[in-house]
Formats: structure tokens, C-alpha cells, sequence
């Protein structure tokens, strides 16, 4: 009986095994299934995904009990695997996508309680025509707003990051008093870390050049408002002996003959374009931009701003000194009721709402000049460039603010003898602080983003 009984004592016993291994396993199979069905608070699998990683997680415990699969199988010390290529929760990859893509130079100013980064009480910077504040002007509402991209922030200007980056750097701006509003704008900026020292200027004073001694780091202004060969007899405010004599074949050696100094350049065209010129080429008076009176062919604005990117454009992608090029775009004016000649003013103090002002035709033709020759420059500058030459596109951001002008404040308190005053509106620079601190927390994000 004891070898009978032995027999049936040991098949009860592997009865038993088998059950509790398929207890186990089962039970196995409902703990993973809630694993995956909860453990990502709510972001489901689906159902192809759900049961790859059901099956490779279960695949280790098809060992349990021994034989040739724990044996060929690597080594897992029978416990349950999940794996780590299952893809993260989607709103994560879209935020990211977003912020690759964001377009800086789209959205609206939105309402800024903390204010300017400095006035004009800390920055001793500003220029008279741009300080708007020493000069008088009651209102303080331009001050506090910001510009927000319809799909991300735009941080503010750093200028302790932006100087270390640039540590060993030069940079020039080039073109005309609007770039020096500008200039004024991010040195004021910058000195927040440190003040520079001017180290160069020219008798006028329209073309300086400034040092961060701690940095290294140099910024230029090259006052050049046609970018190309110009006889120009026009005093600061307006006032012309005779028609600026533009040469359209030849740019101005003043920037030209500096160019293979700067890393960086900020270049642009602007509003000189629009003033009676004659216009030349090869040593030859060819006509010229609204000259009544004068026996001479007139010649499209768009033909002569066009001719001078393209030969400007030319010259930056066939140099062999490859700097970070950055174009700024026009930048329109806000005179109402006339011209700067002719009484316009500029009176607002909030800024347009969108679809409210949406710029004068001249704007819009000179804008699409900017654009086509701009694409045009960058595919000439081949694949091995990409990403050098890029567009500040301040356009939309600089429509959308009549209220930053400096206006009648150009001067020092223009109505001190009372507002029947006539008195001449600067309605295309900006006061500073103001809207073009703006253009600086763009560049900081185009180039350290």
C-alpha cells in the first residue's frame, strides 16, 4: 500500500501546485491590468499599446515553476517588467512643440503694473529728443505695458545673462536715428549690470561706440540712414538745404569697411526713404523720388528701397566674414492730422486695439520689399548658414503704439508758455522708456533662447 499510496500523494501534491500557480498568475495578470489602467491618472493606453505592454510584462512569469523558458530567457529574478518606451502623456510633447514654434512678433500689449526696467532717473542714457519724462509729458500710461505673443511669454531682458553671453562680442547697429532710439534703449538696458564707456564717437555724435569693460563685450551705432552712398544736407530738425544725391550702386564704406569687426549687426532700412532724393548710378543722375519742378524721370519709391536691400543683402551673403545678421523691419510713424512738416500730431495714450489702425499703404508697400528681399537673401546664403541671417519683425508690435511717441516732448517742456503754442511732433521716435525696450527682450529671446 505505502508504494501505492505514494504515487497518488505526490499527484495530489502537483494538483495543488498547478492550481496555485494558476491562482498566482492570475492574479498577477488583474494587478498588472489595474497597473496600467491607473497608474497615469487617467492618460490610457490604447488598446494595441495596452496589450504590447501587458505581454511584455507578463512574459517573465511564463517561467514560474522552471523549465526552458526561465532558462533562455534573461535574467529577471521573476519579477515583473514594464516597459520604459511607452510614449509620455501627449499635452507634455504639444507644449513643447508650442514653444519651438512660437511666433514672438504676434499677439498684443497686455497691461504691465510693475513698469519700465529703468526711467530716466537711473539711466543717464537717454537722449533729449527720446526723454520724454525730464521733458515734461504728463501722462505715464505708456509705461506700463508689455508685449505678449499670442503662444508664449516673452521674458524679460536679463542683462547680466545677455552681457555673459556676449562676453568677447561686438556688436553694431546700423542705419538710422531709429536705430540710435534703439541703441539708447539697450544700453540703458545693459547698464542695469554695468555702465559702459563711450570710447569713440564722431563730431556729431550720430555714430559712438561704447565699451563693457567687464564683459569685453562692444556696441557700435553707425549712423548711416540710406545704408548707401549719400550726400545728404538735412540739419536734426528737418531742414534741407537741397535733395539728398543717393548713389544706388554703391553702399556707405562707413559700415562696409567696419563690417568684418562685429559678430553681431542689427540692420535696417527706414522712413529717409520717403523724402525727395535724386537718385544716381554709375557717376549718372538717373532721376529721382518726388521732385516736381525737376526735368528728371521719377522712379518708384519700391524700385529704389528694393535696389539698395538687394545690393545690401548681396554684400552680406557673398562676405566671406559670416556675423549674426539681424534685419529690423519698418517701423511705421502715428501722425494725425498732417505730417512733421505740416502740424501732425500724435496725442493718444493708449494703444490701438487690434484691427484698429492697420497702417498706410506706403507702410504696407515697403514692409513687402523687406519681406521678398529678405527670403531672397537667405536662400542665397545657402544651407550651411541657416539660421544667421534672421528677421526682427517689429512691425505689427510697433503699429499697435501711438501713445509711445515722444510727440510735442521732444523738447524740453514745450507748453511752458502755454498750450497754443504751435509746436513741431516727433511722432516716429519712441519715448524711452517705451515700446522699443520691447524690440531688445525680442532679441534676447531670438539669440539665447
Amino acid at each position: 500500500m505505502g508504494s501505492d499510496w505514494e504515487p497518488s500523494v505526490t499527484a495530489l501534491h502537483r494538483k495543488a501546485n498547478h492550481v496555485l500557480v494558476k491562482l498566482f498568475v492570475s492574479a498577477l495578470l488583474v494587478g498588472i491590468s489595474f497597473r496600467l489602467l491607473f497608474s497615469r491618472s487617467g492618460d490610457f493606453l490604447p488598446v494595441s499599446g495596452l496589450s504590447t505592454a501587458m505581454e511584455r510584462a507578463v512574459a517573465p512569469v511564463a517561467g514560474v515553476g522552471g523549465g526552458e523558458n526561465q532558462k533562455d530567457s534573461p535574467s529577471t529574478d521573476n519579477k515583473v517588467v514594464f516597459d520604459a518606451s511607452i510614449p509620455a502623456a501627449a499635452p507634455d510633447t504639444e507644449e513643447a512643440s508650442q514653444k519651438e514654434i512660437c511666433d514672438l512678433f504676434t499677439g498684443e500689449w497686455m497691461p504691465n503694473p510693475s513698469g519700465p526696467a529703468y526711467t530716466n532717473a537711473s539711466c543717464r542714457f537717454i537722449e533729449p529728443p527720446q526723454n520724454c519724462m525730464t521733458n515734461g509729458r504728463p501722462d505715464t500710461g505708456y509705461l506700463y505695458w508689455r508685449w505678449k505673443p499670442s503662444d508664449c511669454n516673452l521674458p524679460p531682458f536679463d542683462a547680466v545673462k545677455f552681457l555673459t553671453a556676449m562676453q568677447n562680442k561686438s556688436w553694431a547697429l546700423i542705419g538710422d536715428s531709429i536705430l540710435r532710439n534703439h541703441i539708447q534703449s539697450l544700453i540703458c538696458l545693459l547698464s542695469k549690470a554695468e555702465e559702459p564707456v563711450e570710447v569713440a564717437h564722431e563730431d556729431n555724435y550720430k555714430s559712438r561706440r561704447w565699451h563693457f569693460s567687464s564683459y569685453n563685450f562692444t556696441i557700435s551705432l553707425i549712423w548711416t540712414p540710406f545704408l548707401i552712398k549719400a550726400d545728404i544736407f538735412e540739419n536734426d530738425d528737418g531742414e534741407s538745404k537741397s535733395e539728398p544725391q543717393l548713389h544706388l550702386d554703391t553702399l556707405d564704406t562707413k559700415w562696409t569697411h567696419q563690417y568684418r569687426s562685429f559678430d553681431y549687426v542689427v540692420i535696417s532700412g527706414g522712413q529717409w526713404f520717403l523724402k525727395t532724393a535724386i537718385y544716381w548710378e554709375n557717376r549718372t543722375v538717373i532721376g529721382c523720388h518726388y521732385c516736381p519742378g525737376k526735368n528728371l524721370t521719377d522712379i518708384a519709391l519700391e524700385h529704389s528701397y528694393r535696389r539698395v536691400l538687394r545690393l545690401v543683402f548681396s554684400f552680406i551673403t557673398s562676405s566671406i566674414h559670416k556675423p549674426v545678421v539681424i534685419y529690423r523691419t519698418w517701423t511705421p510713424d502715428h501722425f494725425e492730422n498732417g505730417e512733421w512738416f505740416s502740424g501732425g500730431t500724435c496725442n493718444r495714450t493708449a494703444p490701438y486695439k487690434k484691427g484698429e489702425f492697420n497702417g498706410r499703404d506706403v507702410d504696407h508697400l515697403m514692409r513687402k520689399v523687406e519681406l521678398e528681399e529678405f527670403k531672397k537673401a537667405v536662400a542665397d546664403d545657402g544651407p550651411g548658414n541657416t539660421g544667421r541671417l534672421m528677421l526682427l519683425d517689429t512691425y505689427h508690435l510697433s503699429l499697435l503704439r501711438p501713445d509711445g511717441h515722444s510727440g510735442p516732448y521732444r523738447t524740453f517742456h514745450p507748453f511752458d508758455k502755454g498750450n497754443n503754442v504751435a509746436v513741431q511732433n516727433d511722432c516716429l521716435h519712441w519715448c524711452l522708456p517705451g515700446p522699443v525696450d520691447t524690440w531688445n527682450d525680442l532679441i534676447m529671446e531670438m539669440l539665447l533662447k
